[in-house]
């Protein structure tokens, strides 16, 4: 669970991830190199230069405790403080009461001076780092009184340790800048493949180079390689669909012209139904074949090109329900309005062939746009949705054919419309009719 968590705050993107992974170590090794550098370095130079401070001060401390009074302790004082470059002075007792230690927060060393005297000093009221701009006050009790001290910082502790610190993260920011461009000069190829990928998927051609690294030169080169051995094979199947339903319209036409000659009789009514119906066939053949990739995209109206289509097949003599969501008349998409029409009005077909009711709905979410098309005929199975969406799939057993032929394109055409939009369709079941629900999803 916590790894899912986790997840959901990395970044998506490659060029991201990769500056995660150089970043991260970074940032650890400025951490430990810092710490190590200050706690080792600094630390024991600090303590190393405050123990002979502190030496000093006992040195001083000592002729103020063996003085017999103020007066004698800074005679005493002067001949001793003074060499050794330290300040003193007596401090009343109500003024010594309130002292108490004091340490800026970036002192990175303040902390082994302040243990450092405590420990080599007795008596020691209390160390001030922070209130005198680089020197160090301390107050000590003595026999004859509290004692103020001040010396340089110096005399404590290494100087400026935040200088090398600064110099670390500087030098740290400059070479992260310059693998961010390096690593976004060698993802710019893969982001480019990414693009020709995702945009041949949807049925389009992009120019493309390979470039790069070899693996990734190697990639682009199997890409185009294989985008161009697809779209032979496209072109193969287009011709082949295209010339075999051009070579059969022709006997297709001289049967209707003899069927028109013929004596009306319930056989010729018959064969006339079926020579439609092979005509229906063929003209899904060709579309099939066509698809929609020669098409343009343009910005549709949703209720535009809902309300054509139904009234489309209400031409057709079809009773089809419409419901389009409120607030949404001037709401647009981004497709390719000839083809998600066909595949549409295909649906529309399939399910008036099989239900006595059909509904299109038009759904307007976040990120993409659903034409929902419901009936009350006997909808297909579950188990059989993956067959259904297969070309050329007849799924007789649970679908009447009472109504005409059946080529079992008509799911296939609209998948494909779905998927060279970016989009998908799914099968289901209408929860009120109790039919087919096809939902076709085109992303906004």
């Amino acid at each position: 669970m916590w790894i899912r968590w986790i997840k959901s705050f990395l970044p998506r993107s490659l060029l991201w991830r990769a500056i995660l992974i150089l970043v991260i170590p970074i940032i650890f090794v400025q951490i430990v190199v810092g710490y190590v550098f200050v706690e080792r370095l600094f630390g024991g130079v600090s303590r190393l230069l405050t123990s002979n401070t502190a030496q000093e001060i006992n040195y001083i401390l000592d002729a103020a405790n063996s003085a017999a009074d103020q007066d004698a302790a800074r005679a005493a004082l002067a001949s001793r403080a003074g060499p050794l470059g330290i300040d003193y002075r007596f401090l009343d007792p109500a003024q010594a009461a309130g002292e108490t230690d004091n340490k800026s927060i970036i002192d990175l060393t303040g902390k082994y001076v302040t243990e450092t005297l405590y420990r080599d000093v007795a008596n020691i009221v209390a160390v001030d780092l922070a209130t005198l701009d680089g020197r160090v006050r301390t107050v000590v009790k003595t026999r004859s009184g509290y004692l103020e001290l001040t010396f340089s910082r110096r005399q404590a502790s290494a100087p400026n340790p935040h200088q090398v610190l600064v110099s670390m993260v500087l030098a740290a920011l400059l070479m992260t800048t310059i693998s961010f461009l390096f690593l976004k000069n060698q993802v710019r190829p893969i982001t480019r493949l990414a693009k020709a990928s995702e945009a041949f998927g949807k049925g389009q051609s992009i120019e493309f180079r390979p470039q790069g690294a070899t693996e990734v030169w190697s990639a682009g080169r199997a890409f185009l390689s294989m985008r161009a051995r697809i779209e032979r094979q496209i072109e193969q199947r287009t011709l082949m669909l295209s010339g075999v339903s051009h070579d059969m319209r022709t006997p297709l036409t001289r049967m209707k012209l003899s069927l028109s000659l013929m004596e009306e009789t319930p056989e010729t009514q018959m064969l006339k139904r079926d020579v439609d119906d092979m005509e229906a066939m063929l003209r899904e053949f060709l579309e099939f074949a066509r698809g929609d990739n020669d098409e343009k995209i343009s910005s549709v109206v949703l209720r535009d090109l809902a309300t054509q289509i139904v009234e489309n097949k209400q031409r057709d003599g079809r009773e089809i329900l419409l419901r389009f969501p409120t607030g949404h008349s001037a709401t647009t998409v981004d497709c390719r309005r000839g083809a998600i029409q066909r595949a549409v009005e295909n649906l529309i077909s399939n399910a008036d062939r099989y239900g006595k009711t059909v509904r299109l709905s038009v759904n307007v979410l976040r990120r993409h746009v659903e034409f929902i098309v419901e009936d009350d005929g006997p909808g297909i199975p579950p188990e059989k949705f993956e067959e259904a969406l297969r070309p050329f799939s007849r799924l007789d057993r649970s679908r009447n054919q009472n109504k005409g032929g059946n080529s079992g394109l008509g799911l296939s055409i609209a998948a494909d419309v779905a998927r060279t939009h970016g989009g998908s369709l799914e099968l289901g079941r209408s929860a009120d009719l109790g039919g087919l629900k096809v939902t076709l999803k085109i992303p906004r």
